[in-house]
C-alpha cells in the first residue's frame, strides 16, 4: 500500500472544512462556487434516516462530477449498518477523505483503514489514498484514549472535535457560558484533541462555530484557535468561510518576521541563540517561523490551483 505519513498530513492540512448535506442537491451545488479549501459532504446528522439512500446517490455523483476537489465524505457512526453503507456508495467515486463520527477510540479508525483498503483494492483506486479525519471527543470514554491515535494508522489526516454529542451523552443542558465561552468538560475536550493532535504528528482542526450570523464572534474565535495551534476549523455555513480562512492564514507581518528568523539561522549555522531586534531566539522559535512559511506556501499553493 502506498502509504501516508505525519509530514503528508501535515502537508494536505486545509484552513476550512464545509459542511454540506448530502441530501441537498441545491447545497452541494452552490458549495464549489465557494472558497473553502475543503467540502465535507454529510451523510450522518443533517441526513434523516429515510433520506440516506438518496443522499449517498446523490454525494456519489457529486463526487465524480468535482474529481478534481477535495471533497470529504462525513460517514455514520462506525458501529453502525449505515456506515457500511455509506462506504460503499461513495468509495467508487474516490473521495479524498472519511470524517468519522463517535469514534471510542484509535483502534475503529485502525479497522476503518482495513476497510478502505480493500475497497481501494477493489475499485481499483491508488492504494493508501482516502485520508480518515476523526471527530475524536463525541464519546465521554474516547476522551480517556486520544493518545492512542499516535502511530494508529498512516492515513490520519487530523484529529478534530466535537462538543454537541458529548454534551448530549453526559446530560449536560449547555456547553457554553453565557459570554458564548466553553464550559470546563469542553474546553478540556478541545485542549485534549489539540495536545493528541500534536503527540500523532498531525493537524488539530477546531470544532464549528454554531452561532453564523455573527461574524465578530467567528473571527474572534477562529483566531484564537489559531493561537493555541489549532491548523483549520470547520464550518457549518458558506459565509464563515472566507472568515476562518483569513483567521487561519500567517499575515504580511509574520511573514516576514519569520523569513528573518530562518535567514537569520541560516546565516550562523551551529549557533543555538541568536539576537533580533532586541529579543533573543532559540530552536523553538525557528521551528514556528520554519512553520509559518510552510503555511503560507501551502496557501499561495492552493489559492494559485484554484486560480487556474
Amino acid at each position: 500500500m502506498q502509504a501516508h505519513g505525519a509530514d503528508d498530513a501535515e502537508t494536505q492540512v486545509s484552513r476550512s472544512y464545509l459542511f454540506v448535506p448530502g441530501d441537498s442537491e441545491k447545497k452541494l451545488q452552490k458549495s464549489v462556487l465557494g472558497n473553502a479549501d475543503a467540502l465535507i459532504i454529510d451523510l450522518e446528522d443533517s441526513v434523516a434516516a429515510s433520506e440516506r439512500p438518496r443522499a449517498r446517490e446523490l454525494t456519489r455523483n457529486f463526487l465524480q462530477a468535482n474529481s478534481t476537489l477535495n471533497i470529504w465524505v462525513r460517514i455514520n457512526p462506525l458501529q453502525s449498518a449505515d456506515a457500511r453503507a455509506d462506504l460503499h456508495a461513495v468509495m467508487p467515486a474516490s473521495p479524498a477523505g472519511i470524517v468519522v463520527p463517535k469514534p471510542q477510540r484509535a483502534a475503529d479508525i485502525v479497522g476503518l483503514s482495513k476497510l478502505l483498503t480493500r475497497l481501494e483494492k477493489e475499485h481499483d483506486l491508488q492504494q493508501g489514498k482516502t485520508w480518515i479525519l476523526p471527530i475524536a471527543t463525541e464519546q465521554p470514554l474516547a476522551l480517556f484514549h486520544l493518545h492512542e491515535y499516535a502511530g494508529a494508522t498512516e492515513r490520519l489526516a487530523g484529529l478534530t472535535w466535537g462538543a454537541e454529542d458529548l454534551s448530549a451523552a453526559i446530560g449536560a443542558t449547555a456547553s457554553r457560558d453565557e459570554a458564548g465561552d466553553w464550559l470546563p468538560p469542553y474546553e478540556l475536550a478541545r485542549s485534549l484533541c489539540l495536545i493528541a493532535a500534536s503527540g500523532a504528528g498531525v493537524p488539530a482542526i477546531d470544532t464549528v462555530f454554531t452561532d453564523f450570523r455573527n461574524s465578530a464572534g467567528l473571527a474572534g474565535y477562529a483566531a484564537k484557535a489559531r493561537r493555541d495551534g489549532f491548523r483549520g476549523m470547520l464550518a457549518i455555513h458558506p459565509a464563515q468561510i472566507d472568515i476562518i480562512n483569513e483567521a487561519f492564514a500567517p499575515s504580511a507581518a509574520e511573514i516576514e518576521r519569520a523569513q528573518h528568523i530562518v535567514t537569520l539561522f541560516a546565516d550562523n549555522p551551529g549557533s543555538g541563540t541568536l539576537a533580533m531586534d532586541g529579543e533573543m531566539l532559540d530552536r523553538p522559535h525557528l521551528l514556528q517561523a520554519e512553520r509559518i512559511l510552510e503555511i503560507a506556501a501551502q496557501i499561495n499553493e492552493k489559492l494559485n490551483t484554484r486560480a487556474g
